[in-house]
Formats: structure tokens, C-alpha cells, sequence
């Protein structure tokens, strides 16, 4: 079956169509969960506003995303570091300077854990942003810039 260059055209116009409304409906909910200053529940873990958040942020702004779950994560002295460039432990090769390898420890914590499944929801924005897991809930995450 070949698709006919018109109807291609159509598919890719419908593509960013959807992809706009999608972002507009990210920045929405974006400014509201912002506006209501409810990113913590009462107990201090991360709100569901703010986890739905982290579900639907969009794909373009990957590095907005890791600015925003840093202010969510608990237990930063352990569990969080970020570093531009260097060497790939696994392979041995360079990371660019222009990309941040995000190093991110659940410590256990739900509230770290729910930030994580979040993410995983997110699957267009986990697909370019993830690395590895390791048992015991440890992630490695990169966002190069553009």
C-alpha cells in the first residue's frame, strides 16, 4: 500500500496540529498548577497537580521538565546530580558539553517514586530524555540542548 504524497501532507498537518494543541493545553495547565501553589500536598509530598503535571509536559522542553521535578524531589543531598559533558561510564565515550546527564536516586521515598512513574507516563518526553534504571531506583536521564 502507498500513501499518496497528498495524504502524507495531510497526516504531517493533522501531526502538528495535535502537537500544538497539545502544548497549549500543557502551557494551561502549566500556569494553573503554578498559580494554585499546590506542587506539595499537605504531608509534603508532590501534589497530584503537580504529578499530572509531569505527565503531559511537553516533549520541547525537557529541561523545564528536571527544572520543575527538582523542586518536587526530596532527599537532593543523595539523590540528585546533574553534570554537562564528560564520559559515558559505560561505553567509555564523550558527552557533549551541551548535554546534562541527570543522576537521580529514588532513595525509597513514594513521593521521589511517584515523580518517577510520572515521568514514565510521559512516554514521548521519556523516550528522549532516558537512559538506564538500575535496581534499586536508580535513573540516568540526558537533555541536550539545541
Amino acid at each position: 500500500m502507498k500513501i499518496s504524497k497528498e495524504k502524507l501532507e495531510e497526516f504531517k498537518k493533522a501531526a502538528i496540529e495535535q502537537d500544538r494543541l497539545a502544548k497549549e493545553s500543557f502551557l494551561k495547565l502549566k500556569e494553573k498548577v503554578f498559580n494554585s501553589n499546590s506542587l506539595m500536598d499537605e504531608d509534603g509530598y508532590p501534589s497530584d497537580d503537580a504529578l499530572s503535571l509531569v505527565q503531559v509536559w511537553h516533549h520541547s522542553d525537557p529541561k523545564g521538565l528536571f527544572d520543575f521535578i527538582y523542586h518536587l524531589w526530596n532527599l537532593k543531598s543523595f539523590g540528585w546530580h546533574s553534570v554537562n559533558g564528560g564520559i559515558d561510564e559505560w561505553t567509555n565515550s564523550e558527552i557533549e558539553e551541551t548535554t546534562t546527564r541527570y543522576y537521580l536516586s529514588t532513595a525509597g521515598w513514594s513521593g521521589n517514586e511517584s515523580i518517577i512513574r510520572s515521568m514514565e507516563q510521559n512516554v514521548e518526553l521519556w523516550e528522549d530524555v532516558w537512559v538506564q534504571s538500575r535496581r534499586g531506583g536508580h535513573y540516568i536521564f540526558e537533555v541536550k540542548e539545541d
